[in-house]
């Protein structure tokens, strides 16, 4: 017995198939047309043997790690490796591919604790990308409707607009050799039920994941989704010259100094408004205690010398002591006749 091939390559898939056709489909008729049908061409070899690595230094979230996890799950070509020590220099993951015989790296690189970096390289001798992947969201975390068969062959959908520049035409061709499936690869799967789209909107490329309905061909999204901020495209494998720098790159380190910019602007301006309403009210109140026809009666006084006493005053007398006095004179002049009474 024989063992046949991936594909239908085997000894009795050489001879051409011979189908049966009874035109108009009356039992009564004896006019058969026969149709040859030519074997396949390929012959179900495993000829395009693109290996990607997809690992991830030390500090990712669990979010990076689930995604990673997804796209090992999507792509059957794709080998795992364990963290690379922050430390040591990206030079050192093209020995990595060399050892784990990858010739295509998806490198997810975690700085801060926050930011996360991707580089897709292709190993050793480049091109090489580097991008800021914002908005992770995984599998598990979408819940969504769609699904596909574990190792199947996905189609990848690109938007216009990576024709029409240079560095998306080089971004392109990576995206293609890393994330399409080789045909016949062992762990893949003969079909054809999902679908890879790489869109250029704000500046930056979404990515998205369909599955295709065969009942009326339309799309539902799987998952997992992630965005992409080009910041540099380098000639060599993790360095080399520069061939392009997105001009339109914000470093997150900037943009969050420019959130906290703002919000210190808004305290002082919130901070001058009550200052304002402040002196707006104590004006107020000077306003009412101040009356403006004060000044229409005002005259001012006479200058006078200064006096300058150099003697005591005299002690003054109370008006009880004077009337005693007056009582006793009186009682005098009458005793001495000096005083008639009429």
């Amino acid at each position: 017995m024989f063992k046949r091939k991936r594909g239908g390559a085997g000894p009795a898939s050489k001879k051409a198939k011979k189908g049966k056709i009874v035109e108009g489909g009356n039992e009564e008729s004896n006019v058969v047309n026969e149709i040859t049908i030519p074997a396949p061409v390929s012959s179900g070899r495993w000829t395009n043997k693109e290996r990607v690595l997809i690992f991830s230094s030390r500090g990712i979230n669990y979010r990076t790690r689930h995604m990673m996890q997804d796209l090992r799950t999507l792509m059957p070509h794709a080998k795992a490796d364990t963290k690379m020590d922050r430390k040591d220099k990206l030079f050192v993951v093209n020995e990595v591919c060399e050892i784990k015989n990858c010739n295509k790296c998806l490198f997810f690189e975690a700085k801060k604790k926050q930011d996360l970096y991707m580089w897709i390289a292709n190993s050793p001798h480049g091109p090489s990308a580097k991008f800021l992947v914002q908005n992770i969201h995984t599998l598990a975390e979408l819940k969504m409707t769609g699904n596909c068969l574990k190792g199947s062959r996905p189609l990848l959908s690109f938007d216009p607009t990576f024709d029409k520049e240079p560095q998306y035409a080089l971004l392109k061709e990576l995206f293609i050799q890393t994330f399409s499936t080789p045909r016949y690869h062992p762990k893949s799967q003969p079909f054809v039920d999902h679908v890879f789209t790489f869109t250029i909107a704000d500046k930056r490329i979404w990515f998205r994941n369909y599955q295709i309905i065969e009942e009326d061909a339309s799309l539902v999204e799987i998952g997992p989704r992630l965005v992409l901020n080009l910041i540099k495209v380098f000639q060599g494998s993790f360095g080399g010259p520069t061939l392009f720098e997105n001009p339109d790159f914000q470093s997150p380190n900037m943009h969050r100094r420019e959130i906290r910019l703002a919000a210190a602007a808004r305290v002082r301006e919130k901070q001058m408004v009550k200052e304002m309403q402040k002196m707006k009210r104590t004006d107020a109140k000077q306003d009412l205690n101040t009356d403006v026809t004060d000044e229409v009666f005002f005259t001012p006084a006479e200058d006078k010398p200064v006096h300058i006493e150099t003697e005591a005053p005299e002690g003054k007398v109370s008006t009880k002591n004077k009337r005693k006095a007056l009582k006793r004179a009186k009682k005098r002049m009458a005793e001495g006749g000096g005083y008639t009474r009429r």
